[in-house]
């Protein structure tokens, strides 16, 4: 019998025909969660199915965002070394990278888009060698005339390298905060928070990693003490960079950050790959003897008389000399090439004295004509000058002697202009070689225009100091930048007569083991004792004859017997005889033991650019001490210094890394690394230890 159920209207089921039967009703409502479950299996198999669909895709990705031990995100990078630790992060702080934008071919890693617009960034992985890994970075904007600026942090390793800087720290310690500013050659004597004269876009870490910023980068450097990091930052706006001629005004930061197993071997490839070498030793005299300046003694005031007295003396008092060097004001006006006639009145007569007594003389130099010299119209006419941006007229600057203009040094014209007058002087009166003052950037008008356009002002620096190449055997030279091929000694800047780490006795170490590590290893340290300037004198001046303290001078004469040259301007005789005989000890030590093997590693220089003057690190990278000693210093890996660098100490604390060492005194100590705590060092003595085969 069948049962009639209600439908919907008009529904009236027929018996025995299409209408559900209430069996296959009841079967629907029983299949009901089946169905259900059949429909979430699904489901979940979907899900399933887009979920590692998108886990493939990320994995993709992030393999995508690897390459040969970095990490890219798109807010900077990090690489790491074999164990897996992390050596060297950069951050980018000026925009960040559209990941979907970046793809992978081979070693390179490139990304089209940034938060900003389009841009050209890639990484490109280059191993040269098996012991070491490269990666060349660029970040270049397309469309926005912005900066870009990426961080570097310190990674809890220690930084060398950059620039000399009148506070002079080792490793590199910045202080504070400092927006970026352009990283230019300066004269850091008259200005103290500026780069130094020496300056290279180079740093190293004790991590084992180095980094070059690009010639092609208008680049400025910057630093967070909080943030423990350095900001390298490009940009040609409120900048004196300026864009190559017919290129847009958009900014790159392009550099490269190589790897290695420890840090003396990846420095090694640094300076091979990046750093012109010298292709001549300088005069061998110099480095044997001592340099005598009048400069610090006689200032302006150096006469014909004046000389020839300074050089009776040193002949009189026992002393050798690789030249005599006159300084500043033998000119009348600044920017002439001959004698002043009232304060040498027979010059030739003078130079003829002194060849006959066995002098050789060089004289200072500098790129500057000051308005009332008779050669500032030669010059203007000539068109010999920086001029201002029009191009019409020459710029006048300031410098310590005056306002005149300063000879453009990329112009051929200027250049043997310069170089004629030179020659002249040289050959009038037999001159050895010159002292080439300033060069610095600095000195440039704050606008200006040259012969030839200078996208980086710092190669005005590179100009000058090819002035010197010509006179190269005992030429002088305080600056320098992409300028280690040229064959002369360059000189620290000029130092105050105190102890300390502003341009001061601390400050010496620090800057040598620095400029050595920029690739200048014939280096002149500043003269003896300092430049004795009022009020920039340790002690009293009145009662002292305005000379440095006679401890500090003491100090400072043993420290300099062991650099590769010695300079004195402040004689020994100036003091007491006790003085004299300290001084005669040092030049003896200097030219026996010193010069000798100085020689030997100075030939080594111009086919590795391995430094002379070597911090401890260089035979001890597995020695976290090591890394931070800034008082102590080797010459080759076998010959270890430690000056007293404090007044009124006789001793001081020495760290005599692993190995067996000799000290001055004949005793042998073969239980390193170890620290002899308050080695007594008496006034006339310097502790110095070779390393025992």
């Amino acid at each position: 019998m069948y049962q009639i159920v209600p439908g919907a209207p008009g529904d009236h089921p027929i018996p025995g025909g299409a209408g559900e039967s209430p069996m296959k009703k009841k079967h629907s409502y029983e299949s009901r969660p089946l169905v259900l479950a059949g429909m979430l299996g699904c489901l979940l198999v979907l899900a399933a199915v887009v979920s590692w669909c998108y886990y493939s895709a990320s994995l993709r990705k992030a393999q995508l965002l690897k390459t040969e031990l970095l990490d890219l995100n798109k807010d900077g990078f990090i690489i790491h070394n074999h164990a897996g630790a992390i050596i060297f992060s950069m951050a980018f702080k000026s925009g960040t990278l559209d990941l979907d934008s970046c793809s992978k071919d081979g070693n390179i890693l490139s990304c089209t888009q940034s938060n900003s617009g389009k841009l050209n960034f890639f990484i490109q992985t280059v191993r040269p060698k098996d012991t070491v890994m490269c990666y060349r970075v660029r970040w270049e904007e397309l469309q926005s005339q912005q900066s870009v600026e990426h961080a570097m942090a310190y990674n809890g390793s220690h930084w060398y390298g950059g620039a000399e800087t009148a506070t002079q720290y080792w490793p590199v310690r910045f202080q504070g905060e400092q927006e970026p500013q352009p990283f230019i050659t300066s004269d850091v004597y008259s200005n103290r928070n500026a780069f130094g004269g020496i300056l290279e876009r180079y740093w190293l870490s004790s991590n084992a990693t180095a980094i070059k910023i690009n010639d092609s980068v208008p680049f400025h450097l910057g630093w967070s003490e909080k943030d423990k990091t350095f900001r390298f930052h490009a940009r040609y706006r409120d900048s004196p960079f300026r864009p190559p001629e017919g290129m847009q005004v958009l900014p790159e930061l392009s550099y490269r950050v190589c790897v290695g197993s420890d840090v003396t071997s990846i420095h090694k490839y640094m300076v091979r790959r990046y750093f012109p070498k010298p292709i001549k030793v300088p005069s061998q005299e110099v480095f044997k003897k001592p340099l005598w300046s009048t400069w610090a003694f006689h200032k302006t005031a150096v006469s014909q008389e004046k000389l020839l007295r300074y050089a009776a003396d040193i002949t009189k008092h026992g002393f050798t000399c690789s030249h005599l060097e006159l300084d500043d004001r033998y000119t009348a006006d600044y920017g002439e090439f001959d004698f002043d006639p009232q304060k040498f009145p027979n010059a030739s007569g003078m130079f003829q004295e002194l060849r006959e007594a066995g002098f050789q003389v060089s004289l200072w130099t500098h790129p500057f004509i000051n308005y009332d010299s008779i050669n500032f119209g030669v010059a203007v006419e000539n068109g010999l000058l920086v001029r201002e941006p029009s191009g019409e007229l020459p710029a006048l600057v300031r410098w310590w002697n005056g306002i005149g203009g300063i000879l453009d040094f990329t112009n051929p014209k200027a250049r043997e202009w310069y170089s004629s007058h030179l020659r002249t002087l040289k050959h009038h009166y037999d001159v050895t070689s010159f002292k080439f003052d300033a060069g610095e950037t600095n000195y440039l008008p704050r606008q200006f225009s040259t012969s030839a356009p200078l996208a980086d002002p710092s190669t005005f620096t590179r100009r000058y100091t090819e002035m010197a190449i010509p006179f190269n055997e005992r030429a002088e030279l305080r600056v320098g930048y992409q300028s280690q091929n040229i064959s002369c000694f360059f000189r620290i800047i000029d130092r105050d007569s105190v102890w300390g780490y502003e341009l001061g006795l601390k400050s010496i170490i620090p800057t040598v083991l620095t400029v050595s590590i920029l690739g200048y290893q014939f280096v002149l340290p500043d003269m003896i004792g300092g430049n004795a300037y009022p009020n920039r004198t340790t002690g009293d001046l009145y009662s002292n004859f305005g000379l440095p303290d006679r401890e500090l001078y003491i100090r400072w004469l043993e420290l300099s017997a062991f650099m590769p040259a010695m300079q004195f301007s402040i004689p020994p005789w100036a003091y007491d005889e006790e003085v004299v005989q300290i001084a005669q000890k040092f030049t003896e030590l200097h030219e026996n033991l010193v010069a000798p093997r100085v020689l030997e590693l100075a030939g080594e220089v111009l086919d590795t650019g391995d430094p002379i003057i070597r911090p401890l690190w260089w035979i001890a990278n597995d020695d976290e001490a090591a890394y931070k000693i800034d008082s102590q210093f080797l010459i080759g890996d076998d010959l270890m210094v430690a000056p007293v660098l404090e007044p009124g100490k006789q001793e001081r604390d020495i760290y005599l890394p692993a190995g067996r060492w000799r000290s001055y005194k004949g005793e042998h100590f073969d239980k390193g690394p170890m620290y002899l705590t308050d080695y007594p060092v008496d006034l006339d003595e310097i502790a110095f230890f070779t390393w025992v085969h």
